[in-house]
C-alpha cells in the first residue's frame, strides 16, 4: 500500500470502478489530512549537525560537485551530505521530502504505484475526474502477467511502464514520484488471500523471475542511472488480510529461507530493484518493520545501496496498534537501525518523523552516523535517476509523448494474449470456426464491462469481450450481448412496502415505498463469488450502498477503500431473504450492531440492526436473467459465457476469502447456457483461483486491461493458441486447506511442492489447440560433484495442427533426504513458439548448489548425497521426460545436542510459536500446555546427564520443560523447572538432570505452562 499524495485531500465515501470506474484513492487507517507540497523548507542549522554551507538567502551555486555528473557517485554523495544540515537530513527520510531551495534541491515524492500500469494517475489536486488528455496504459493483474511465463515480455512491459511514469513525472513530479512500490513478490501461498492478484506465483523461482524481468523494464538498460526505483512488496512472510498488523507469520528456518525469503533475493540480487518495502505482519513474533534481516540479509545480496522504505503507516503501528514499543521515537530508531531508511506516514507531513527521530537522536537510541547511513541510501537513488544531474540523467527527456503509445498498445494486446489459460477443452469446442460461426450470444456479467482494480488505473480505452468478439466477426455476424442478471423486487412482508431508491446522491436514502411499479423498485442482483452479490437499482443504474447504518444508491460501481455495495441475500426456511450488509464499516458507532441486517420501519425508514430485527422480504423475480440468456443462446451458432470476479468485492486488501466458489447465480447461468447450447464455451475473470465452475471448455482470464476483449474474441476463433499457465495451485475447494494463517507449507503440505491431494488443476497446467510431444532427454551425465553443473536438453516437437507455445518446465525431485523436502521443485522454464510440425530442442542447466536446502541442524545451505530426479514437461502434474542424476553431496551427521543448539532448528513440532527472543534480535519457541518439540537422530552418546536451557517466563507460576525420548509421551529422562522472570525478555538458564539417555535418539521438548525455550544443550 502506498502513502496519499502530497495533494490528496481526507477523503472518504466509494469511488467507481469498471466501466466507469474513477481514481482509486487510499483511505480509512491510511487517509491525512490535505498539507500543501513544500511545507518543510530547509530549517537552520543544527547545533548537533553545525552550520550550512551555503547560507539560506544566498542564490544556489550550479557548480557543486554534487551536481558533477563525471564524478563517482560516493564523491558526489559525500559532498552533498556534508552541506545538509540535520534537519534537511532527517526531512529525506519520509515518504514527502521538501524542497531544499539553498541547494536547489527540488521537492521529492517517494512511491507510486505501478504494480500492472501507473495507478492512481489521475487524483490531481484533490480532483477525482481526469485531468489529462491522455491515461496510463493498465496491463493485465500482475497474476495475470506471471502467466504469460515469458520474462521477455515481462520486462518490455515493465519499460512501457517505466517511460509512462516518467511521462506523469514530467507532468507534475509532486504527484508522481520516480520511486515506485512495485512488483509485488509476496508468495501466493494461499489462493484466499485478499489480494492474490497483485502476487506473481505460489512459487519463489517462478516469482523471482517474473520480478526480476519487471524490475529490469522499470529500472532501464543503462548500468548506472535508473528510469524509475522499482522496490519489491512486502517483506515478508505476508499472505493474509486478517488482522494483519497483529499477526504473527511462524517461519521455521527452512520455509524462512528456502520459500519466504527467496522469492526476494532473485530480484535484488540482479540489481533490478532498489530495495523492499516491510510488510505490515510480524514474523516470528517481530514486526517486520525492525526485522534485522532487512538490513543483515537483503542487503546482503547486492553490493548496490538499497533505499528500504516502510509500509504506510507502518512506522506508527509499532506503537499505536503493535504495542511493540512504548514510545515513537524508540520505535523509530529501531525501524532506522535494522535498515529501513523511508518513512512511509503522516502524509505530506514530515514534522512528526523528524521530530521522533530528533528524540531518539538525544535520548541516545541513534547517532548522527545512522542517520548519516539511511540518507546515503535515500540519496544515491535519487542521484542514479538522475535527479541531480544538469540534464536529469539519461531518461529526463522521456516526457507526455511516451503515454498511451500505439506500441504500449500492442504490447498490452501481447500481454492479453499470452496470459490467457486454456483450462478445459474437453469436447474440442475451442476454437471456435469464424468462417461458420455467424450468430454467437455473448453474456454474464462481465460481457461487456472491464475492471481495474486498487492498484490499477483508469483505462485510457476499453476492449470488452462483446466488442472484441463483434469486431471479429464484423458487420456480416449476428451478435447478441446479454447481462443475464435477475432483476427483482424486494418486498417487506411486515409493511408490504418494496425497498426503493430516491436518487444518486448520498443524501437520498433508500426507503421502503408502496409503489411497486417504480422502477426505482427493481433490482439486478449479482452474486459475483460465493455468496457476496451487489444490487444495483434499475432506475438510477447506481448501486445500493451501506453508509454507517443508512443505505443509498450513490455508487457508480463496487469500489473505494471501504467497500461499501456488498450484500447477502441470505434465504429463509419460508422462502423469504434477509438481506445482510457485508461491506466494510467506515462508522465506528455502529460496531455494536452484532450483524448488520436491512430493517424497515412502518414509516419506511430502511435502516440496519441485528439479524432478529431484520427485514424478511418477499424476492419476486421481474425478469429472469438466466432465462434471458437461454433464449439468445439456445439457437446460436455458439454461446459465450463470461462471468467471474469484480476486484472490489468478495476480497481485496484488508479482507480475505473464505471460499473460492464462484457465485450461486453465475453457476445456474453457466449450466443452463451450457444445457441449452451444448457449443458453450465459459470465459472465466478472476483475480484468483475459483471453484464451482461447471464447464468443458473453460478459458482463463484474470482482469487483464483494455485489450481484454481482443484477446478473447483472438482465442476463441483461433487467430491466437492460448499458452499461458496457472502460477499456482488450484484447489478443489477449502475444506481441506488448514488455517489462512498457516504460513509452514511444508507441515501443512501447501503448495504444489507439498500438496499430496488432487488439485481441480496443478501449477503449471494450461491446454493448447495443438499438442506437443517431449522426446530425447539427455544429461551431461549419470553423476554431478557439489559444485558441478547439471545440463539437460530435451527435444519437443509441435505434433498438431496449429501453431502454438509451449512452456516447457523442469523440476527436480530428491529421491532421499534427512528432512521433508518438496515432491516437486521447478528449477527452469522457457517459452517456445513452434509452427506445426517443427522441433526445437530446449536446454537447461542447473548449478548443483542450487538443489540445496536450509540444514537446520548446522544452520547452512547443504546439498545432500542423493539420486536427484531431472523432470521436464508441461506442468508439475504433467512431467513427459525425466532422469536421474547422482549427486554426489553431504551426508547430514546426527545431531550433536552437547552443542548449544537453538530451539527454532527444530524438525517437528505441536502447538508452539516462534516469538521474539528479543525486540532486536534473535528467534525463541514458546510452548504452553502440551506444545512440544522435536530433535530428531540426537547422538546423546553413552550417558546423557544434563539438560541445560535458556529459558523465560513473563506470567506468575512454575513451569516445567520435559525432556523426552522418541515420542512427546515417550520415555521420561528428565524435568526443568522454569519459575517465572517475570518479563518475556528476560531471560535465566535452568538445568535439569537426565536419566536413561543414551543412543541416537529422538528428542522431545514438551512444555507445560507458558514458557520460552531460546537455546539449550544435553551434556
Amino acid at each position: 500500500m502506498g502513502p496519499i499524495s502530497p495533494r490528496q485531500p481526507h477523503r472518504t465515501g466509494s469511488s467507481p470502478a469498471g466501466r466507469r470506474r474513477g481514481p482509486a484513492r487510499l483511505l480509512g487507517l491510511l487517509a491525512v489530512p490535505f498539507l500543501a507540497v513544500g511545507l518543510l523548507q530547509a530549517p537552520g542549522a543544527s547545533a548537533q549537525d553545525g552550520p550550512p554551507a551555503g547560507s539560506q538567502d544566498s542564490p544556489p551555486d550550479e557548480n557543486y560537485p554534487f551536481r558533477d555528473p563525471e564524478l563517482a557517485l560516493d564523491e558526489r554523495i559525500d559532498d552533498l551530505l556534508d552541506r545538509l544540515t540535520l534537519d534537511e537530513k532527517l526531512s529525506l527520510l519520509h515518504q514527502s521530502q521538501a524542497a531544499i531551495p539553498r541547494l536547489d534541491i527540488p521537492y521529492f515524492k517517494a512511491g507510486t504505484e505501478a504494480l500492472h500500469g501507473v495507478a492512481w494517475s489521475n487524483d490531481v489536486n484533490g480532483d477525482w475526474e481526469q485531468v489529462l488528455a491522455t491515461e496510463a496504459t493498465v496491463f493485465p493483474q500482475a497474476v495475470g502477467l506471471a502467466s504469460t511465463w515469458d520474462p521477455d515480455l515481462i520486462e518490455n512491459v515493465g519499460s512501457a511502464v517505466g517511460d509512462e511514469l516518467r511521462a506523469y513525472n514530467s507532468i507534475d513530479p509532486e504527484l508522481w514520484g520516480l520511486q515506485t512500490w512495485a512488483p509485488v513478490v509476496d508468495l501466493l501461498r494461499d489462493p484466499r488471500w485478499g489480494r492474490n492478484e497483485e502476487g506473481y506465483s505460489e512459487d519463489p523461482l517462478l516469482t523471482g523471475a517474473i520480478s526480476t524481468a519487471y524490475g529490469q523494464g522499470l529500472s532501464g538498460d543503462h548500468p548506472e542511472y535508473l528510469k524509475v526505483a522499482p522496490v519489491l512488496k512486502h517483506y515478508y512472510g505476508y499472505n493474509n488480510e486478517v488482522d494483519r498488523s497483529l499477526n504473527s507469520s511462524n517461519l521455521p528456518p527452512r520455509v524462512k529461507r528456502e520459500y519466504a525469503q527467496a522469492a526476494f533475493e532473485p530480484a535484488i540480487s540482479a540489481d533490478a530493484v532498489t530495495g523492499v518495502m516491510a510488510s505490515y505482519n510480524l514474523v516470528n513474533g517481530r514486526p517486520t518493520h525492525v526485522d534485522p534481516s532487512i538490513d543483515e540479509v537483503v542487503r546482503s545480496w547486492t553490493d548496490r545501496d538499497l533505499y528500504n522504505v516502510s509500509d504506510a503507516w507502518g512506522p506508527r503501528a509499532l506503537v499505536e496498534a503493535q504495542g511493540y514499543f512504548d514510545e515513537h521515537d524508540e520505535a523509530y530508531a529501531a525501524l532506522l537501525k535494522a535498515g529501513l531508511d523511508g518513512f512511509t506516514v503522516d502524509g505530506s507531513d514530515a514534522g512528526p518523523t523528524i521530530e521522533f527521530l530528533k528524540s531518539a537522536l538525544d535520548k541516545g537510541y541513534l547517532t548522527v552516523a545512522d542517520v548519516d547511513e539511511s540518507v546515503r541510501n535515500v540519496l544515491s537513488i535519487r542521484f542514479r535517476l538522475g535527479e541531480f544531474d544538469p540534464d536529469g540523467g539519461p531518461y529526463g527527456d522521456i516526457g507526455a509523448e511516451a503515454l498511451d503509445r500505439p506500441e504500449h498498445r500492442e504490447l498490452n494486446r501481447k500481454a492479453a494474449d499470452e496470459a490467457l489459460v486454456l483450462l478445459d477443452n474437453a469436447n474440442g469446442t475451442l476454437p471456435l470456426d469464424p468462417g461458420t460461426t455467424n450468430d454467437v450470444a455473448v453474456v454474464g456479467p462481465l460481457h461487456d464491462t472491464l475492471f481495474s482494480d486498487w492498484y490499477g488505473g483508469e483505462m485510457p480505452y476499453e476492449v470488452t469481450a462483446l466488442d472484441g468478439i463483434t469486431e471479429r466477426l464484423g458487420d456480416d455476424a449476428e451478435v447478441t450481448g446479454v447481462e443475464a442478471l435477475d432483476r427483482v423486487r424486494l418486498q417487506d412482508t411486515e409493511t408490504g412496502r418494496y425497498l426503493t431508491a430516491t436518487g444518486t446522491g448520498a443524501d437520498d436514502n433508500v426507503v421502503a415505498s408502496e409503489d411497486e411499479r417504480a422502477a426505482a423498485s427493481q433490482w439486478d442482483v449479482n452474486e459475483w463469488m460465493a455468496d457476496y452479490a451487489t444490487l444495483r437499482n434499475a432506475d438510477t443504474g447506481t448501486y445500493l450502498t451501506g453508509d454507517g447504518g443508512v443505505y443509498h444508491t450513490a455508487s457508480d460501481e463496487p469500489g473505494g477503500w471501504y467497500v461499501q455495495q456488498q450484500f447477502r441475500m441470505e434465504e429463509q426456511d419460508d422462502g423469504t431473504y434477509l438481506i445482510q450488509y457485508v461491506g466494510y464499516d467506515t462508522n465506528e458507532d455502529w460496531w455494536w450492531i452484532p450483524e448488520h441486517y436491512l430493517t424497515v420501519s412502518a414509516d419506511g425508514t430502511v435502516g440496519t440492526g441485528s439479524k432478529a430485527d431484520a427485514a424478511r422480504f418477499e424476492r419476486e423475480v421481474v425478469s429472469s436473467g438466466v432465462d434471458e440468456a437461454v433464449a439468445a443462446s439456445a439457437d446460436a451458432d455458439a454461446a459465450v459465457v463470461v462471468v467471474g470476479s469484480q476486484p472490489f468485492v468478495y476480497g481485496r486488501e484488508i479482507h480475505d476469502r473464505e471460499t473460492l466458489a464462484l457465485g450461486r447465480s453465475q453457476q445456474e447461468l453457466v449450466e443452463a447456457v451450457t444445457r441449452a447450447n451444448p457449443n458453450t464455451v465459459v470465459v472465466l475473470e478472476t483475480s484468483y483461483p475459483t471453484t464451482e465452475v461447471d464447464a468443458e471448455t473453460l478459458l482463463w482470464t484474470t482482469h487483464a486491461g483494455s485489450e481484454t476483449g481482443n484477446a478473447i474474441a483472438g482465442a476463441l476463433f483461433g487467430d491466437t493458441n492460448p499458452a499461458g499457465r496457472l502460477t499456482q495451485t488450484w484447489y478443489s475447494g477449502t475444506e481441506d486447506l488448514p488455517s489462512i494463517l498457516d504460513y509452514d507449507i511444508i507441515n501443512s503440505d501447501m503448495t504444489y511442492m507439498y500438496y499430496d491431494g488432487t488439485p481441480l488443476y496443478p501449477f503449471g497446467h494450461g491446454l493448447s489447440y495443438t499438442t506437443f510431444e517431449y522426446s530425447d532427454l539427455t544429461t551431461n551425465g549419470k553423476a554431478a560433484g557439489g559444485n558441478g553443473r547439471i545440463r539437460v536438453s530435451v527435444d519437443v516437437t509441435n505434433t498438431g495442427d496449429y501453431a502454438g507455445d509451449e512452456v516447457v518446465q523442469f523440476y527436480t525431485s530428491q529421491q532421499t533426504s534427512r528432512d521433508e523436502v518438496a515432491d516437486k521443485k521447478l528449477r527452469d522454464f522457457e517459452r517456445v513458439s513452434l509452427e506445426p510440425g517443427e522441433t526445437t530442442t530446449v536446454q537447461f542447466e542447473l548449478r548443483v548448489p542450487e538443489l540445496a536446502h536450509w540444514d537446520v541442524t548446522r544452520e547452512t545451505w547443504v546439498v545432500e548425497r542423493s539420486d536427484y530426479d531431472l523432470l521436464v514437461g508441461a506442468s508439475s502434474a504433467d512431467i513427459r521426460q525425466e532422469a536421474t542424476v547422482r549427486v554426489h553431496g553431504e551426508t547430514i551427521p546426527p545431531r550433536n545436542l552437547t552443542k548449544l543448539t537453538r530451539a527454532k532448528n527444530f524438525d517437528g513440532y505441536s502447538g508452539i510459536e516462534l516469538v521474539d527472543e528479543s525486540k532486536e534480535r534473535g528467534t525463541a519457541v514458546e510452548g504452553s500446555d502440551g506444545a512440544w518439540v522435536e530433535f530428531a537422530d540426537a547422538k546423546l552418546g553413552r550417558h546423557a546427564s544434563e539438560f541445560r536451557a535458556r529459558v523465560a517466563k513473563g506470567s506468575e507460576g512454575t513451569g516445567s520443560i520435559e525432556i523426552r525420548l522418541d515420542s512427546p509421551t515417550g520415555p521420561l529422562a528428565g524435568t526443568a523447572s522454569v519459575e517465572s522472570t517475570g518479563d518475556v525478555y528476560e531471560y535465566v538458564t535452568v538445568n535439569a538432570s537426565l536419566s536413561d539417555a543414551s543412543g541416537t535418539r529422538d528428542v522431545y521438548l514438551v512444555f507445560d505452562s507458558d514458557v520460552r525455550l531460546s537455546t539449550f544443550s544435553i551434556e
